[in-house]
């Protein structure tokens, strides 16, 4: 599946990914001006159970539930990693 990757900043100097299906906006619930376009078009296998280096779990059914997939509070990424 090709999406658009977004990031946010959290506490303690770690990052939130949201990704959305490519060309599509986020979706007004998940809307904030903090997230910040990383890449656009990117492909990746949405059917693992967790998609890496975004911390991202189950994304194809966070997507097919909310329209978007976002990573856990509990799997946030510290700065430095190797998350685009």
């Amino acid at each position: 599946m090709h999406v658009d990757i977004y990031r946010r900043p959290e506490a303690q100097n770690k990052f939130s990914y949201l990704i959305v299906p490519a060309g599509q906006p986020i979706p007004e619930e998940a809307t904030n001006v903090d997230w910040q376009a990383r890449q656009q078009g990117v492909n990746v296998d949405e059917s693992q159970e967790h998609l890496h280096p975004y911390e991202i779990d189950n994304p194809r059914r966070q997507i097919d539930e909310k329209g978007y997939a976002i990573t856990g509070v509990m799997h946030q990424v510290a700065a430095g990693d190797n998350a685009p």
